[in-house]
């Protein structure tokens, strides 16, 4: 991929090459929790793993997995959620608004605008 920079009067050509190494971690989740300082934030990706059986007070137990945890920049974060935005919209676009378990609405055009309304546990009640 080659991008071109203006860098004050000049324009500088750059070439970015990705590569995936093959220690590289692919982490499948169903949830994430955070939360930001004024120097960063932070993302923990999980997944829910139901235990057997109830606690001694009958409640059923759910284990909830930190899988990994990414921190980001500001910046990173505000083009993540760009990036992250933009393809939400095309993938509703291509297959149809995205349901929620139990809920018969679609998640909003901005997903930030219903991030109080994310699904506690997902799939286990």
């Amino acid at each position: 991929m080659s991008t071109d920079v203006i860098t004050g009067k000049r324009q500088k050509k750059i070439r970015i090459e990705f590569y995936k190494p093959e220690d590289c971690r692919q982490v499948y989740s169903i949830g994430a929790v955070g939360g930001h300082s004024p120097y960063d934030f932070r993302i923990g990706f999980y997944n829910d793993n139901p235990r057997p059986g109830t606690d001694e007070n009958g409640v059923q137990v759910i284990q909830r997995k930190l899988e990994t945890e990414v921190i980001l920049s500001p910046l990173a974060a505000l083009e993540l959620s760009r990036w992250l935005n933009h393809h939400l919209k095309e993938y509703e676009a291509m297959f149809g608004p995205i349901q929620q378990p139990n809920k018969s609405e679609h998640i909003s055009e901005s997903p930030a605008d219903n991030s109080r309304e994310n699904s506690d546990i997902q799939g286990y009640i």
